[in-house]
């Protein structure tokens, strides 16, 4: 089964504010989000002729770049923020590169049961409160195909507290950041029936450290 698009409703525009999504990427390039992203890539060892979801896709810049590096794999974001899906189309095009971009919400995906054989989350995850944490983490499990896998990078245990100043106000304007540390997502994925869950690593960025998480779809869900 897959859901129907959702009707909108309220979500945390990519870089906190809209009027700030101009400055959206150039911010993530000067955090180091190229770094993270090569690193979540390297970790999903995503294999030619298989399809790609990046949940909360925001400006597209990893479908992208996986679209420019992976010709050989079909890629998909979703995103609910229209503005931001703006930038995400016109990032492919001028970049020659076909990726197909969705607005939807994580805990409602629009696509068919067992249609993707990897998906992806790049700094999305402490946008969500606990519930739609669940929500998204049961939809992934629905989308994967078995043996296909979840990887993941958000904030990890040490951030909480320690994003103040004028870069966390306004670009991690998010009331959960702080609530998802490594113990607390490892628990989640596992609840949800992810198998062979795993915290890769770390990396430190500017003002916070981040960490990597993977969880596989178990033969018979």
């Amino acid at each position: 089964m897959s859901h129907a698009p959702s009707a909108p409703r309220p979500f945390l525009p990519a870089a906190g504010h809209d009027w700030l999504l101009p400055f959206y990427d150039p911010m993530t390039r000067l955090l180091g989000g190229g770094a993270l992203h090569g690193a979540l890539l390297a970790q999903a060892a995503i294999a030619p002729g298989q399809r790609v979801l990046d949940v909360g896709c925001g400006t597209g810049t990893l479908a992208t770049r996986l679209a420019r590096e992976r010709r050989d794999v079909e890629v998909v974001g979703l995103d609910p923020d229209p503005k931001a899906l703006a930038i995400a189309r016109r990032k492919v095009e001028r970049a020659g590169v076909a990726a197909r971009f969705e607005r939807g919400y994580g805990d409602a995906l629009p696509f068919p049961d067992a249609s993707f054989d990897r998906v992806l989350s790049s700094m999305m995850f402490h946008h969500l409160d606990l519930a739609t944490k669940r929500g998204m983490l049961a939809e992934v499990l629905r989308v994967l195909r078995t043996g296909g896998s979840f990887h993941l990078v958000d904030f990890g245990a040490s951030t909480g507290g320690h994003h103040h100043g004028l870069l966390g106000r306004v670009f991690l304007r998010s009331e959960h950041v702080g609530e998802g540390d490594d113990a607390t997502i490892a628990a989640l994925f596992r609840a949800a029936g992810f198998a062979d869950v795993e915290r890769i690593g770390e990396r430190r960025m500017l003002f916070a450290r981040v960490a990597f998480h993977r969880g596989a779809k178990p033969d018979g869900r």
